[in-house]
This record gives structure tokens, sequence and C-alpha cells, in this order.
């Protein structure tokens, strides 16, 4: 068993231009799971992005979506961790993958950013890598043949068989919800990393 997770933040960019596009799966999943615990988000500038807090088995479980752009997450993640003394390996946070076929899910412990600016500035913030990562598949433009620059993908809103497939994955997530709040990761994993037929 590892730490049960305490911080759960969903990676994404701010505001209605953004709401859809792929680079914001970790809000859409983050807020997924707080509706789930019947929990509201509220901006919290101190924090540099919207919080909400929930009560699961008796201990308190925080969510939270950066107001910032996803190249300064670090700033609220560190935050909150700071004034609530939460352990990096307590914090899980969501993100879409260009790496992983949309509807493939993989979590991990620890490792590298691969790039990805909103992770990599979550390690700074922490000041290591040892946070929890579920990382939501959403294509490559290569392998999903279209002819279009990775930023600009990233930006742009799914087709609706990618998003039919995003959107399944996120079914999946909400059956190990419980078992990665637990810390019971090996569980999680096992189920998520079955990936869809």
């Amino acid at each position: 068993m590892s730490e049960p997770i305490s911080l759960i933040v969903g990676l994404g960019n701010p505001g209605p231009d953004y709401a859809k596009t792929r680079h914001n799966a970790g809000f859409w999943l983050v807020q997924d799971w707080a509706s789930s615990l019947g929990a509201a988000f509220t901006p919290e500038k101190g924090f540099f992005g919207e919080v909400a807090k929930a009560r699961y088995q008796g201990r308190q479980i925080l969510f939270a979506k950066p107001i910032t752009f996803m190249n300064r997450s670090g700033q609220c993640v560190g935050a909150l961790a700071r004034f609530y003394k939460i352990d990096s390996t307590a914090i899980l946070v969501l993100h879409d993958e260009l790496d992983l076929a949309p509807g493939q899910l993989r979590l991990k412990q620890g490792g590298g950013h691969a790039g990805h600016n909103g992770l990599k500035d979550i390690q700074s913030a922490l000041g290591n890598p040892n946070f929890w990562r579920l990382r939501m598949g959403i294509g490559h433009p290569r392998t999903l043949n279209l002819n279009q620059q990775v930023a600009d993908f990233v930006l742009h809103q799914p087709r609706q068989d990618e998003f039919t497939r995003i959107e399944d994955a996120m079914w999946r997530c909400k059956n190990y919800f419980p078992q990665m709040l637990d810390g019971d990761m090996t569980i999680a994993m096992n189920g998520l990393h079955r990936d869809p037929e």
C-alpha cells in the first residue's frame, strides 16, 4: 500500500476558450471526481487555482484546478502542499498524454516529465518528482493521421470518436477512484492499464 492520496490536481488551461480542448483532459477528470464526492470548486487566489474540499472516510481530500496556464501549474500545487503540509507522495496529478492513444490510461509514481511543461513546473515547485501521475491518452497527431503541429493539436477539441474513448476512460477511472484515494495503487494500476477493446 502507498500513502493515501490527499490532493488531486487536474491540469489544463483556464477560460472558456480552452474548456473543451485536449489539453484540458485533467480538468475534466478532476471536476468529475470532485462532483462524485459532492465537492464544488471555488476560486482561491492564494492558491493560484480553484479548490474543492471533500470528506472521504473521515479525512479531507483536496481537489484543485490551477488558474495559471499549464506551464505554471506548480504555483498552485506548491502553495497547497506547503499550506496543508501534504507530502508529494500523497499528491495525484491528472494530465493529458500525447504518447497514449485516446482511451488509454497509465498510473505511475515519480519519473521524468517527458517534456510536459505542467509536470516540469510541479516537480520544480515540490523539489522532487515523487508525486503520482495519471496519464490520460489523447493520441498524437501523427498516429491519428492528422496534419497538425502538436501545439495546435492539444489546443483543439478531440474528434467525436476520440472523445467517446476519452469519456469511456473517465468512467474506468471513476471505478478505481476509491483505491487511488486509499493508496491501493497496485489494484488501481491493474484495472486502469487494461486497454479498452
